[in-house]
């Protein structure tokens, strides 16, 4: 193993935590949290610290889990362990170091759901989607229902309705749009998947079924997001934002698809990951001003 500064092992264990998808998993908890509290607050930002700790908790096992495979895959040659920048028994230190300080905040700010919650929501991604992957091409359907858990641990956390419409809907925009933003992501990678042996769409449809396939998840997506705007917000002026964003995205990648005959994979990616951003950015302000 090489040698580290202190510097480089902190980069080292955001890494192993993937900081920069943990981050938008804690902010997605916020909706849930926000739409029930109306507002974010210290208590807020307590959960936003637990939930991000235990998102990398089951970012760095995930690490542990697919070292090997990441070795064999050009994009993954240089991750902490397969790169040789931490050992395996270092990286599950930061595994219990993530996960215990993370459940520490969240057993000490909020009920027990929130951690019941976040620990099943790990569970999930660690113990079912991840093993999946190995076996069926369409793993990403079921595994998507861990995208679609954040939020309801912020809305849990503050003794929401399980059962609430409101957090429902939000849960089910969520889902839905895991599902093309994994599949944009085997037409930009694919054939990384394949060298290590994994099952893939690519071995059942062509490039361009798996584009139309895609379409059809983002209208999905976006008929969501619109049952969002319409029965969930309240403010006209953040309905109006977001709306415009919504028919931007709806018109320019169904121009690309129906017109040109050619989904752009990359653009259409990043389209799709700012719409989650800006709906869950969209909640948390008309939940604060105008509730």
């Amino acid at each position: 193993m090489r040698r580290q500064t202190i510097g480089s092992y902190f980069q080292i264990i955001l890494q192993l935590g993937k900081a920069r998808i943990s981050l938008p998993v804690a902010l997605s908890s916020l909706t849930g949290y926000a739409l029930q509290m109306g507002t974010v607050g210290l208590e807020g930002l307590y959960l936003g610290i637990g939930v991000f700790l235990i998102s990398c908790s089951s970012g760095a096992i995930n690490h542990l889990q697919e070292h090997k495979i990441d070795k064999k895959m050009p994009r993954t040659q240089n991750r902490p362990i397969p790169s040789g920048k931490i050992s395996p028994l270092l990286a599950s230190l930061v595994v219990l170091l993530y996960f215990v300080s993370g459940a520490a905040i969240l057993i000490i700010h909020f009920p027990p759901a929130a951690l019941i919650a976040s620990t099943v929501t790990l569970i999930s991604y660690n113990g079912f989607y991840t093993p999946l992957k190995k076996y069926t091409a369409f793993a990403v359907v079921p595994g998507s229902l861990v995208g679609a858990l954040p939020p309801y641990i912020g809305w849990l956390a503050t003794g929401g309705d399980l059962f609430s419409p409101i957090i429902f809907w939000v849960a089910v925009f969520f889902f839905i749009g895991q599902i093309p933003h994994f599949w944009l992501l085997l037409l930009m990678f694919g054939k990384e998947y394949k060298l290590v042996g994994y099952p893939s769409l690519t071995d059942i449809f062509s490039e361009n079924q798996i584009k139309r396939l895609s379409y059809t998840w983002i209208l999905s997506t976006i008929a969501a997001a619109l049952i969002i705007a319409f029965k969930i917000m309240i403010s006209k002026v953040v309905i109006i934002i977001l709306l415009t964003y919504i028919f931007y995205v709806l018109i320019s990648t169904s121009s690309q698809l129906l017109l040109k005959h050619n989904l752009q994979v990359r653009g259409t990616f990043f389209k799709l990951n700012f719409l989650y951003l800006f709906m869950m950015i969209a909640i948390i302000v008309d939940s604060i001003l105008f509730r």
